[in-house]
């Protein structure tokens, strides 16, 4: 059976108040330390015989406080919402952060989580809430006397090859390529999405027609480079060798990622492909011309054959 999850912008409109289970934070890109405390909250609340909730923000805290611009997202909101959901997570707040959110004081906060959810438990790591994070986890625990709730303190201290998990170790990984390690950290492959889309049209007059894809442009991207990937059209899946960079041999200067799907010679335009982007095949690099990049193309179809159709 599949656990639907009802999604809401705002405390306001969630529509019934009964006692709930709260977990909040950024939750971006929902990795193996994610999901173990909030698989903790979701059967300490069943035990408990109550709902669960994830009051989430977007855009993230550090993108309005710091005014960050480059990409930096690991997944897109609606998909963090369905890994949310897949966790069994009734309720998904994806609350907006602006300058008045930001103001917004700790007892204020807690005092609208308590009055909307009926909040019995807060659930989080290192979190804190409030204006300049006031609402530490002392401030919380000595409010919930009060207010009738008590505060979970989980440490996510998931390990992956013996080094904590976190979504800024991610981030680190994929700018530096380390594909092996972030669908570690995930405990699922990293993917992007997006319309295919008309690009140059190069690959084509050397026998490698790609997919150029219309990903988010806020999302993080894997290191420039050609990388062993899946391609998903639908349900259906298929092996393909992706390049994400500037295409330097053709002097190119936009940052595009480009799929060529094996064995596979159909008009795709306009449809949406999903990317799961599985290993590192070698790093971006000027030829001398077309003819070798021909050649080192060539190569790299072979790596990924001998990769992933076994698989």
């Amino acid at each position: 059976m599949i656990h639907t999850a009802t999604r809401v912008e705002q405390l306001s409109e969630v529509s019934e108040r009964k006692p709930t289970f709260v977990a909040v934070g950024s939750f971006d890109g929902v990795h193996l330390g994610h999901q173990a405390m909030l698989q903790k909250m979701v059967a300490a609340a069943q035990e408990a015989e109550a709902r669960t909730a994830v009051l989430t923000f977007f855009p993230h805290p550090k993108r309005v406080i710091q005014q960050l611009t480059e990409p930096y997202y690991l997944t897109t909101l609606d998909e963090r919402v369905r890994l949310l959901a897949s966790l069994g997570i009734d309720i998904i707040i994806t609350h907006p952060f602006n300058e008045s959110v930001r103001h917004t004081r700790a007892a204020t906060f807690v005092d609208d989580l308590c009055h909307h959810l009926d909040m019995r438990q807060l659930w989080g790591g290192n979190f804190a809430l409030g204006y300049k994070r006031e609402g530490d986890i002392p401030f919380l625990r000595q409010l919930g006397i009060e207010k009738g709730y008590t505060v979970k303190q989980v440490e996510a201290m998931v390990l992956w090859q013996g080094e904590r998990v976190s979504s800024s170790r991610i981030r680190r990984s994929l700018l530096e390529g380390d594909i092996a390690e972030v669908n570690g950290c995930l405990g699922r492959p990293y993917h992007i999405s997006g319309t295919v889309v008309e690009g140059q049209k190069m690959g084509r007059t050397i026998g490698f027609p790609t997919a150029n894809i219309d990903y988010w442009s806020e999302q993080l991207l894997p290191d420039n480079g050609v990388y062993a990937t899946y391609a998903w059209l639908d349900d259906v899946r298929h092996v393909a060798a992706t390049n994400v960079g500037v295409r330097p041999t053709v002097n190119g200067h936009q940052l595009t990622v480009e799929a060529h799907l094996l064995d596979f010679d159909a008009d795709i335009y306009g449809r949406t492909l999903q990317l799961e982007f599985i290993a590192h095949i070698r790093p971006e690099m000027k030829f001398s011309g077309l003819d070798a990049l021909k050649a080192e193309i060539q190569a790299d179809v072979q790596r990924v054959r001998k990769l992933l159709e076994s698989d």
